[in-house]
């Protein structure tokens, strides 16, 4: 059986190594990110651009702008508050698949 000493040392080795590893797998993984990122931000940029495009269309369409930006323009009295709900769900899901999607 080895010594108490051989054995701290050797485990003191042993996380070195491991630690080592996965400082360096990690390097790895921000590397991968830092090379995506730049294709990343331009797809996420076009997207916005083309909602912002819409939200214009949509504006000079109807002829009014909405109260609150972060709610849908239209008369709201007119519009189910779960259909408003379920219009949002739909829009983050569309949106995190968006995000799964890149690489």
């Amino acid at each position: 059986m080895p010594s108490p000493d051989a054995l701290i040392r050797a485990t003191m080795h042993r996380l070195a190594a491991r630690l080592g590893h996965g400082l360096a797998e990690a390097a790895a993984e921000v590397a991968v990110i830092a090379q995506d990122a730049p294709e990343r931000l331009r797809r996420e940029w076009d997207l916005f651009q083309d909602e912002v495009r819409a939200e214009a269309e949509r504006l000079d369409s109807d002829g009014q702008e909405p109260s609150d930006p972060a709610q849908p323009a239209g008369p709201v009295g007119d519009v189910d508050p779960q259909q408003q709900i379920d219009g949002l769900r739909a829009r983050v899901a569309e949106l995190s698949r968006l995000m799964e999607e890149t690489p």
